[in-house]
């Protein structure tokens, strides 16, 4: 699960604080443990987790927020909401806190995994939607999907930024994959613990990268994406100024993106085991069948048996949830 010796340590160090601030509970968690990277989202992410079900597909529901270095009221707004709060002294991005509370989760005895965004731009109502096909056993990871569901925003070049990473990963992974940065996903607890995860951010690509090459069967189904109504984004910020321009950022986000979800491929590719190069352009498109039309929405979601293997080698060094 770990790519550096000095990432386990800080995690080990959390989560032994963890334990000790919440006692019994935190080693006997509900069946779907819903975890939360958060950085400085005062004012969003308490009504996020107040929104949050308390029971999904049948199965109770327990919060679990990992607070990446915040130096706001985040920690504080969190647990008067009502989640576990894990808070970690340093920032080191989405990518390292979702590894953690992944952790957190399965070492707590969740059966399942959801995750979702701390600034309320994905919606609880459709939790049920994108873990019902792992619960059912015909998926092991399940992501939604903006362009099977539908999106808020008008920025035309991150839509036309989803559509190149949905083709550049399909094509690498030899599967077909139409949304690889959809941050609703739910997954069966014990994949968390058999990919190795050392992105500080930028992870969504090396998670799914990682559990396709592992042979993990991963569905997608239709989802909404709405625009952020509190803070900004904190994804691909100059790393110079740090200066929030939509197009510099855009740009820094997607060279970064590309950087993190080649490598992933290209070290899961000379793992042993791994299942050879990636099918040609002709033949990625690959097994599709479908996987149960979601609740009447959407033009249903898509299913693939992922039987390849492949994988990458990155490492960025950017921070920030």
């Amino acid at each position: 699960m770990y790519g550096h010796p000095e990432d386990r340590a800080i995690d080990d160090a959390a989560v032994m604080a963890f334990g000790q601030g919440y006692g019994e509970p935190a080693t006997r968690l509900a069946p779907v443990a819903i975890v939360i990277a958060a950085y400085n989202e005062e004012g969003a992410v308490g009504p996020v987790i107040e929104a949050l079900p308390a029971e999904v597909c049948g199965l109770a529901t327990v919060s679990i927020v990992v607070a990446d270095g915040c130096a706001d009221g985040t920690v504080a707004q969190a647990r008067a909401a009502g989640a576990m709060v894990c808070d970690v002294p340093v920032n080191r991005g989405q990518g390292a806190a979702l590894r953690l509370g992944y952790r957190l989760a399965r070492e707590g005895g969740a059966g399942y995994i959801v995750t979702t965004d701390a600034d309320g731009q994905y919606s609880p109502a459709e939790i049920e939607r994108v873990l019902a096909p792992v619960v059912a056993g015909e998926a092991d990871f399940v992501t939604g999907s903006r362009r099977l569901g539908s999106q808020e925003t008008k920025d035309l070049i991150r839509r036309a930024g989803v559509r190149f990473f949905a083709a550049m990963i399909s094509m690498l992974t030899g599967q077909k994959i139409s949304d690889t940065t959809f941050g609703l996903r739910a997954m069966r607890a014990e994949v968390t613990g058999t990919v190795q995860l050392e992105q500080p951010q930028y992870q969504a690509s090396e998670l799914l990268i990682g559990v396709i090459t592992h042979g993990y069967k991963v569905a997608e189904v239709p989802a909404t994406i709405h625009r952020r109504r509190v803070g900004s984004s904190k994804k691909g910020q100059n790393p110079l100024y740090r200066l929030h321009i939509p197009g510099v950022n855009n740009f820094f986000y997607g060279l970064r993106f590309a950087r993190v979800a080649y490598g992933t491929w290209w070290r899961e590719r000379q793992r042993p085991g791994s299942a050879g190069p990636a099918l040609s352009a002709a033949e990625w498109t690959g097994p599709v069948e479908s996987v149960a039309r979601a609740n009447g929405s959407g033009p249903g979601s898509v299913e693939t048996s992922a039987t390849s293997a492949r994988s990458a080698r990155p490492a960025d060094p950017a921070k920030r949830t």
